[in-house]
């Protein structure tokens, strides 16, 4: 695959912004190893071989599970997750894929219940970052790093 643009020099405004939700996620008291697996997920869903490198490479330094990573497409089928992580990982999708469903009542109540309206704002406003995140690397095909 040839990278087509590199957005960062092009247009250094647009990183500047993402940049910004970045270090807001950084400071939200989120678990760094659920919005790890969220990041992985969102970029499996997409399609996003650079993001889904970075950060499987990141959630390994943190001390993330092979096994964890390596199940993490389908979560749903292994007993590796806690509730909290089902939950999150269902949102995930759910936002990921917003054009298909929306997202369920269910999904949300039921996330609403385990984290309480401040983190599900903070794990909403996470996904969909690392969505566009996945939306910029794919549309200028951005290279994965060895």
């Amino acid at each position: 695959m040839k990278a087509r643009m590199s957005i960062k020099n092009v247009e250094s405004r647009i990183y500047e912004a993402l940049h910004v939700s970045e270090k807001q996620i950084d400071a939200f008291n989120l678990n760094p190893f659920l919005k790890g697996l969220i990041k992985i997920r969102a970029s499996q869903i997409n399609g996003c071989g650079y993001c889904i490198n970075m950060h499987a490479k990141e959630a390994r330094t943190l001390g993330e599970s092979e096994q964890r990573i390596y199940a993490l497409s389908a979560w749903w089928e292994t007993p590796f997750f806690t509730a909290e992580e089902q939950i999150a990982l269902k949102l995930t999708e759910e936002v990921t894929q917003i054009s298909h469903h929306g997202i369920s009542d269910e999904v949300y109540e039921k996330a609403l219940g385990i984290f309480g309206q401040h983190t599900l704002a903070q794990l909403i406003f996470l996904i969909i970052t690392i969505n566009s995140w996945n939306r910029i690397a794919i549309t200028t095909h951005m290279v994965a790093e060895n």
